[in-house]
């Protein structure tokens, strides 16, 4: 009984869909044709209005046609050949200055960071024990240089004798070696006072080179020592400095100088080998970095220019689409109709697509708005805002400049 139930419940659910949906189709059915009736007895009396709204659609139609784009002109150009890589920036020379006496560091005559000259003075070391060796051999010269004067002076007098056999000929030879003995120690005692006099230099350290110091590694009144391990402060020369990259082992033959092509611009140093465990290998490049701009340890990017490649086509590389064939440009012809044409692109450089097949110079391309474009699409060529603000910014300097004329006129 239950069951029975169900079905009839199940019965008068499908019949009351049913009914639902023909009731719908029916009352859609009715305004349909009222609005046809009414179209049919308004022809006569609406058809001027209708032809009207009818032009006023094919305009309207005729007007989307045009689709405002930006265009670029192809244009021929010579192009540098690059192989880009990240580089490495080092000092171009690094100077550990390090004492060659032994003593009392007692002044630095810098500051950490500065940029110092070749032969400025940067460390005093306290010199008054090697003032003292100084003098101490200053004194010993002077003793020895009067006893040859000494000895000379007998010298000669025991030739003078000698030649009239007053005394004999080994009296004279034992005075003349006495007088060139004391001539060599005063020889050494010159030796030893240049030699003191170069130690009490090590006393003022001066720079080696022109540069930036780095961070004072021993504060004054330290000790330091003759060939201590920690250098009292490291220069790093900034002016030129050096810039480190690799490049992939393929472009080796083109980078190698030969006779054919000169070595030209700043590449330095090319490494004797390829690294195998990277497959690429080491050059080296100097820069003038009279700004300072490049510091060691910084790494940037390094664009080798390896050669220039003439009368190359170029265009923007937003101009290049890529669609079912591959690349592809659309060129607006002279009945601003575009057409749909395959590319070759060689290679990008600093946003410029260099084109290799496909495209002549002069042709103007759509590098912006080639969503809405098919082939045979009519453009309408609008002009960038940038180029009209820069037109605009451009007429305006005139008339600044007369107006600043006139106000200095005024001045004076």
């Amino acid at each position: 009984m239950r069951r029975s139930l169900w079905v009839i419940i199940l019965l008068l659910v499908l019949v009351g869909f049913a009914g639902i949906q023909q009731y719908s189709s029916w009352s859609l059915s009715k305004p349909q044709e009222k609005s046809a009736g009414n179209s049919e007895g308004s022809v006569d009396a609406g058809s001027s209005g209708g032809q009207g709204r009818s032009a006023g659609q094919a305009r309207g139609a005729g007007s989307r046609d045009a689709i405002p784009v930006l265009v670029a002109i192809a244009a021929q150009k010579s192009v540098p050949v690059q192989v880009r890589a990240v580089g490495n920036v080092e000092a171009y020379s690094t100077v550990s200055i390090k004492s060659q006496v032994t003593g009392v560091l007692m002044k630095a005559h810098f500051k950490e960071g500065q940029n110092v000259k070749q032969g400025q003075l940067l460390f005093t070391i306290d010199p008054r024990p090697l003032e003292a060796t100084l003098k101490q051999a200053e004194a010993t010269l002077a003793r020895d240089s009067a006893q040859l004067q000494n000895a000379r002076e007998q010298a000669r007098r025991y030739a003078d004798l000698v030649k009239k056999q007053y005394v004999s000929q080994e009296q004279y030879d034992k005075i003349r070696a006495d007088a060139d003995a004391a001539e060599a120690v005063v020889q050494a005692d010159h030796a030893g006072v240049e030699n003191a006099k170069v130690q009490l230099s090590y006393c003022y350290i001066y720079s080696p080179l022109d540069g930036q110091v780095g961070s004072l590694l021993v504060n004054e009144g330290n000790l330091v020592r003759v060939n201590d391990g920690t250098p009292l402060v490291v220069i790093n020369q900034l002016t030129p400095v050096n810039v480190t990259f690799s490049v992939p082992e393929q472009n080796l033959v083109d980078i190698k100088p030969d006779e054919g092509r000169p070595e030209e611009g700043s590449l330095t140093f090319v490494d004797n080998a390829v690294d195998r465990s990277t497959g690429t290998i080491k050059l080296k490049a100097e820069f003038s970095n009279k700004e300072r701009r490049l510091w060691p340890g910084q790494y940037i990017n390094v664009a080798l220019t390896l050669s220039t490649q003439a009368d190359a086509v170029v265009i923007p590389s937003e101009a290049v689409q890529v669609g079912p064939e591959g690349q592809q440009v659309f060129v607006v012809k002279a009945d601003k109709r575009v057409e749909v044409r395959p590319v070759t692109v060689a290679r990008t450089n600093e946003g410029e697509a260099i084109i290799a097949k496909g495209l002549q110079p002069g042709e103007q391309v759509v590098r912006e708005g080639q969503f809405l474009l098919g082939p045979g699409a009519r453009v309408d060529i609008k002009k960038d805002v940038k180029d009209a603000t820069d037109t605009t910014e451009r007429k305006g300097e005139p008339a600044r400049r007369g107006k600043g004329k006139g106000s200095e006129g005024g001045d004076s």
